[in-house]
């Protein structure tokens, strides 16, 4: 595996390679939330110049796994400087508020990214129009977030917001099938699994519509008997758009209720690396004689470390069991 990194300083208007010059870089992607991050040490000599704003290639057998821009830079006595840098994502950290009608996630994050400046790359149609986004102070990532799980809620389809070193995506989950298995015997080293009902499992979703004509909220369930008997309830609670009509908002109830009544099922693992792969993907997942675990089963990626050190690549990985 032929790897490079590339930094340019802006004060100098000079690129240097640094990939001998670093004993380790570290790449990470999360599934949501958060921008991919680039972090990695450099002894400084010469006329090597580092400074936040100064943007970041890292390349892996011909294909660009980060581009982004240089946010912290940390010196020491000795000369050794430790750097981080993030992908577009960061700077949709700044807060602001919109109020969307009709729009469907990829629009708005076309509109967001138009006012930001920001470049886009492949944004899918996801087919379903929020009837209305109104956020007030929120940061861009968190109103495109909300976007995407609306859009989730609604359709029972799963998108993932990320960049892929050549501009701000929008893709279906399913599209982003690897043909990568990873498994005891296939890449896989050290892992943990976890099941559980404590963080996103809810088996009652009740969601409340305003009605300005009584001025009380109508209220529509969609409920598990069969899991409220064996858990306890485990209530979901939300407020939607007040022009939604019945039967949108019943629909609503049992989409959510779908992809929250379920046991989480997760691995922690360590692997060889995978050149490409990323939170949010979907791998095949193949560790037998685990309890309440397939032998064999599709999982989407939900956090993806990348370690490149001395011509070893490895990392760290955690899934969810969505599919």
């Amino acid at each position: 595996m032929a790897t490079q990194l590339l930094y340019q300083s802006v004060e100098k208007s000079k690129t240097w390679d640094l990939t001998n010059a670093t004993e380790s870089v570290e790449l990470e992607s999360q599934r949501t939330g958060s921008p991919g991050k680039l972090s990695f040490k450099v002894h400084k000599s010469g006329d090597l110049a580092f400074a936040p704003g100064d943007p970041v290639r890292f390349v892996a057998d011909g294909t660009t796994l980060f581009s982004g821009w240089v946010f912290t830079a940390s010196f020491d006595r000795w000369g050794q400087v430790e750097i981080v840098a993030y992908d577009r994502l960061r700077y949709l950290k700044a807060s602001a508020s919109y109020a969307f009608y009709g729009k469907t996630a990829g629009q708005i994050i076309q509109q967001i990214a138009a006012d930001f400046g920001l470049t886009l790359s492949t944004i899918e149609d996801t087919g379903y129009a929020l009837p209305s986004l109104i956020m007030e102070e929120k940061t861009c990532l968190d109103i495109i977030s909300e976007a995407v799980q609306q859009t989730l809620l609604n359709t029972a389809k799963m998108y993932i917001f990320f960049d892929d070193g050549n501009g701000l995506c929008l893709r279906e989950a399913r599209n982003m099938l690897s043909s990568t298995a990873l498994g005891q015997n296939s890449l896989v080293g050290e892992f943990s699994y976890k099941r559980d009902i404590d963080s996103q499992t809810y088996n009652s979703v009740k969601l409340a519509r305003p009605n300005e004509t009584t001025g009380r909220a109508d209220t529509f369930i969609a409920q598990d008997t069969g899991t409220i008997a064996k858990w306890g309830l485990l209530q979901y609670y939300a407020t939607v758009d007040e022009n939604l009509n019945d039967a949108q908002v019943q629909q609503q109830a049992q989409q959510t209720l779908a992809y929250y009544d379920q046991e989480r099922k997760t691995l922690s693992l360590s692997s060889l690396g995978v050149v490409g792969l990323r939170a949010g993907q979907i791998v095949l997942m193949m560790i037998p004689n685990v309890d309440g675990l397939q032998a064999q089963q599709l999982v989407m990626l939900d956090s993806v470390t990348h370690t490149f050190q001395q011509g070893l690549h490895t990392m760290e990985i955690q899934t969810l069991n969505l599919f």
